[in-house]
């Protein structure tokens, strides 16, 4: 895969060997649930979505949690909730570091998987709880978000009958038990501009995508987009005009990222921008719109 992005030739070398067997891994725990939440990044709903999922849960109702908002443009996620309610889902924010957004996030839980505990209830059996899984892919914050559920009162509930012995439940809400184990869904992308946006947020190792190519694609999204915003990041002025190549220049001296003689260290100005980026210290930015 290789498209010109922003000028720039971008490639990535992706072969998931164990994407198959996480698949079926995946396809076997989602029988056992009534209700996945897949979460997706805020700074690129699109990308880190991943089309495999629908088809792997049926019928099952899918809630779409925005995790890292704090990291995105409000503004743009706004757009975006309001885009996934448009085609009937359920969407909203999820703050996993410090816990907003999760009583809500119960909450249409319980109501996603009411005609479950209905359906039981006229077969006879009370307080049949709503199963839940949360899935996405790597990095986008699952752990962070089931440890933030379990807080310090875990209670394990897996000797039901009917459930696995290897499946570990937990209670996280009234007549709520969450599968404790974060579904994997290995990012899929056909097109360029998806393995960018996956590399730059940190959902892909930087081992397999050129990380100066990245930083010059990123630089030259964030001029147009959120120039404001990057020139207060760094403590620059930036001019009209500004390319990438010139603000890497301007970063790199406001860091100190300069090698003996006064030549800018490139690699290391380059880590600088994909990290900052990454961890969200350069302010709300978001990279789609819907």
């Amino acid at each position: 895969m290789k498209e010109l992005l922003e000028g720039y030739a971008f490639s990535i070398q992706w072969f998931p060997g164990h994407m198959t067997k996480a698949r079926r891994e995946m396809e076997s725990q989602l029988r056992l649930v009534d209700v996945v939440v897949e979460m997706l990044d805020a700074r690129i709903p699109r990308s880190s979505a991943n089309p495999l999922l629908q088809r792997l849960i049926g019928q099952k109702t899918r809630i779409v949690a925005l995790s890292k908002t704090d990291m995105a443009d409000p503004d743009v996620t706004q757009q975006w909730l309001a885009a996934f309610r448009e085609e009937g889902l359920k969407a909203l924010e999820v703050d996993c570091q410090k816990g907003r957004g999760t009583r809500a996030l119960l909450s249409a839980i319980r109501e996603a998987g009411q005609p479950v505990v209905d359906k039981w209830l006229k077969k006879g059996v009370r307080n049949h709880p709503v199963r839940v899984m949360i899935v996405g892919i790597p990095n986008v914050g699952k752990s962070t978000l089931i440890n933030r559920l379990l807080g310090k009162n875990k209670t394990v509930t897996q000797n039901k009958p009917g459930v696995t012995r290897q499946t570990q439940w937990v209670e996280i809400g009234r007549g709520i038990e969450l599968l404790d184990t974060p579904g994997v869904l290995w990012p899929k992308f056909e097109q360029a501009e998806t393995g960018f946006n996956l590399a730059v947020t940190g959902a892909i190792k930087e081992d397999i995508f050129d990380r100066e190519t990245a930083a010059a694609i990123l630089l030259t999204r964030l001029l147009r987009l959120y120039p404001q915003q990057l020139a207060a990041a760094y403590g620059i002025t930036l001019e009209d005009g500004e390319t990438a190549r010139t603000a890497e220049a301007k970063i790199g001296t406001a860091r100190g990222a300069i090698k003996a003689g006064g030549e800018l260290n490139l690699p290391k100005t380059v880590d600088l921008i994909l990290r900052d980026f990454k961890f969200g210290r350069l302010g709300p930015m978001s990279l789609e719109k819907p």
